[in-house]
């Protein structure tokens, strides 16, 4: 296990952030416009949303990358600014943690298809390469490979990842299946925990999908199959749509209920996903100080 997360798992639990498209939206974003634009266009922005997070005590932040990969950027025209949309992105939560939290810097999905042949292993292993450098160089402490479906994607960016040195969290998605334990892909919990353990990770997790209180389980079934810490990231319920807005209606005292529970079944970083904000992480600390 990489050093960093031996130290931290020693303070376990670890608090992480919460979701970060949303809070971008309530800072300016757009609706359709590319979150990661704003690193370069408006880092006070980005900055204020990675603060609002350390100000709630989150011991890891995130950094506002998720799509910083090259294929979901040149759909906004960014392509030739990949490095410098991840570096500053990096550079921009350093700023803002201080010396209060550290930085896992997040990767997301490619947005391509590789089953379908939309692209290569050799061209994702090069996008995801480049990013995580880049991440890398901006001073970021860990990477969050992160809302994976595609078990076959995830372990490429997990070796592209690697490569950096950095300790590396592995995290899918689960909305599938009648139990909601099933990647879109049809990738149960127990094989991606076992491939990715195997692979290298050094953190297991899962994020997005479903309300926290379906992460208990996930959560269960991960801890049976590695020995690695697990990261949990819930969401504030299912999203419903309510007045043409898609809102989430678990509250910040009902998602930190389900602290202890997700302890009990094994979450050594526990944060929040899409509905959740630093309110939620002040809860989150609350109910278990």
């Amino acid at each position: 296990m990489h050093t960093t997360i031996q130290q931290l798992i020693d303070e376990r639990p670890i608090i992480i952030d919460g979701a970060w498209g949303t809070e971008l939206l309530k800072q300016g974003l757009k609706p359709g416009e590319s979150p990661e634009a704003l690193n370069l266009k408006s880092p006070s922005l980005v900055e204020a949303v990675a603060k609002s997070y350390v100000d709630a005590r989150s011991r890891i932040i995130l950094t506002n990358t998720f799509g910083g990969n090259r294929f979901t950027l040149e759909r906004h025209g960014l392509a030739d600014q990949v490095i410098e949309v991840n570096r500053i992105g990096a550079e921009i939560s350093k700023r803002a943690a201080g010396d209060q939290s550290l930085v896992f810097a997040s990767i997301g999905p490619s947005g391509k298809m590789l089953m379908m042949g939309d692209v290569t292993e050799e061209e994702l292993l090069e996008a995801f390469s480049v990013q995580a450098q880049a991440l890398a160089q901006g001073g970021a402490d860990g990477l969050v490979i992160e809302t994976m479906s595609d078990l076959e994607e995830a372990k490429i960016a997990l070796q592209a990842c690697k490569a950096t040195g950095l300790p590396v969290v592995a995290s899918m998605i689960y909305d599938a299946g009648a139990d909601r334990d099933r990647t879109m892909m049809g990738i149960s919990v127990e094989q991606a925990t076992k491939e990715l353990t195997e692979s290298g990770a050094d953190v297991i997790g899962s994020n997005c999908g479903q309300g926290v209180e379906g992460f208990v389980k996930l959560c269960t079934a991960m801890k049976a199959n590695t020995d690695l810490p697990i990261w949990i990231k819930g969401n504030a319920g299912r999203p419903e749509i309510v007045d043409g807005e898609t809102v989430y209606k678990t509250s910040s005292e009902e998602f930190a209920s389900f602290a202890q529970p997700l302890l009990d079944a094994g979450a050594d970083f526990i944060g929040g996903c899409c509905g959740t904000s630093p309110d939620f992480i002040r809860a989150l600390n609350n109910a278990l100080a």
